[in-house]
């Protein structure tokens, strides 16, 4: 598989928001959202066999490990990995981007599904029967750059009960800046979670934190 990066940090938002983490980030991506922080991810990267990643995730000597991209769904050896990880008992998250089938994922692993918003130019591109297998266990996440976003996010949520199925998260481009999208949480009394990134807020725009 081809992996971009592994690394110890803090997990900078959602439901796990704080804790210690290890991030393994594949490479490649099936989209390309305008606002995409993690360009660099589309292609740069080494070839590693599951067994070398196993090794890297040891040494860093924490048991929650967060697979993200890119987008990680792609990779034809991700089950494998996945399987080996909760063989081992390590505490797994997994970020995905809502374009790819989510169904085989095991219960034991924490799901982030992002539904992409018109901003991103790549809404059109959401699988949405897998708001079918989320739980409360998981998160749904929508990333909002303006009314629009916001407003299609709202539909979302409300066409599909969502805040009842799952953790339901709204963040802003960047990460940081939400009082506009707080604003109007608070008016429309939508039942939400609002997410900043942690890292950036952190140490910025640095990679590998």
């Amino acid at each position: 598989m081809k992996i971009n990066e592994i690394f110890l940090s803090i997990q900078g938002e959602g439901i796990l928001s704080g804790l210690p983490t290890i991030f393994v980030r594949t490479t490649g991506c099936n989209l390309r959202c305008v606002w995409c922080d993690t360009k660099f991810s589309r292609s740069k990267g080494q070839e590693k066999s599951v067994g070398e990643v196993l090794k890297q995730i040891k040494r860093l000597k924490f048991k929650r490990v967060c697979l993200t991209g890119g987008e990680p769904l792609i990779q034809e050896e991700l089950p494998l990995l996945i399987e080996q990880l909760l063989k081992r008992k390590y505490q797994l998250s997994i970020e995905t981007n809502g374009s790819k089938d989510i169904s085989m994922l095991p219960k034991e692993v924490v799901i982030s599904l992002d539904i992409k918003c018109p901003s991103s130019n790549e809404s059109q591109n959401i699988l949405f029967t897998n708001l079918n297998f989320l739980s409360k266990k998981d998160q749904c996440k929508f990333v909002i750059r303006n009314k629009k976003d916001y407003e299609y996010a709202k539909r979302i949520i409300r066409e599909y009960n969502l805040n009842k199925k799952t953790n339901v998260i709204l963040t802003p481009v960047g990460g940081i800046k939400a009082e506009k999208i707080v604003e109007r949480i608070l008016r429309d009394k939508l039942d939400v979670r609002i997410g900043l990134q942690l890292h950036k807020i952190i140490w910025g725009r640095k990679r590998g934190v």
